[in-house]
């Protein structure tokens, strides 16, 4: 039985294509902002490997740095400071406050699990106008382990008093969700344009292409 719901923050609810300008004034092309966030997920994930923590922030400026010298070109902190900033007031999705309202009627607990530090998630669901419709926010940032690593998701089952089974993340991103299947717990995944899962490993039960889909689909098979 589903008793919680995990929403995924960035790119799930929150729309990174905001900063496509942005970074087309840093770097030339709109295109450098995918590459900026692939880049900075490698250097976070690196150091879950490797042993050598790096938090989301932390890896969003080396990330940037690493884009610059790519491009042949060099950012002064200002710059830097400035376009990490940005991350923290991101518009949601257009779908996302009437479906999270729909889903927040329910009697699903709702939590929104994230990699990036816990201030700055705070800070992007506050100024997102979706902060409210959570029971808790949860950054894997606290335990040092960032998704996919099973310690953010049993986290959540174990605040909830839940057993693992009984927690449906919600993302956009493959690697989360099979995170979240391996960890034990069921998953849902967004497919936002460009987003598509792994052919290898465990399948989620739901796959939608809107949050408002998505909605449809858990109340239908998680509500009782």
């Amino acid at each position: 039985m589903t008793r919680v719901l995990a929403f995924d923050v960035n790119e799930t609810l929150l729309d990174l294509t905001a900063l496509d300008r942005p970074f087309e004034e840093l770097f030339g092309s709109a295109a450098s902002r995918a590459q900026w966030f692939s880049q900075m997920l490698q250097l976070s994930f690196i150091g879950g490997i490797t042993g050598s923590y790096v938090d989301f922030t932390a890896a969003q400026r080396a990330a940037l740095h690493m884009i610059a010298q790519r491009e042949g070109s060099w950012l002064n902190r200002e710059q830097v400071d400035a376009t990490v900033a940005l991350m923290n007031s991101l518009p949601p999705h257009p779908e996302v406050p009437a479906a999270l309202a729909r889903l927040a009627a329910t009697p699903l607990h709702m939590v929104a699990l994230t990699n990036s530090v816990q201030d700055v998630a705070e800070e992007q669901l506050r100024n997102a106008g979706i902060r409210h419709v959570f029971h808790r926010v949860m950054s894997a940032d606290a335990l040092r382990r960032l998704k996919p690593a099973p310690e953010p998701y049993l986290a959540v089952a174990t605040a909830f008093n839940v057993h693992p089974g009984d927690v449906r993340l919600i993302a956009t991103h493959s690697w989360d969700v099979t995170g979240a299947l391996q960890a034990g717990c069921k998953a849902a995944f967004l497919q936002r344009p460009g987003a598509v899962l792994s052919p290898i490993g465990p399948r989620p039960d739901i796959v939608a292409g809107n949050l408002e889909e998505l909605a449809d689909l858990v109340i239908a098979r998680d509500v009782r």
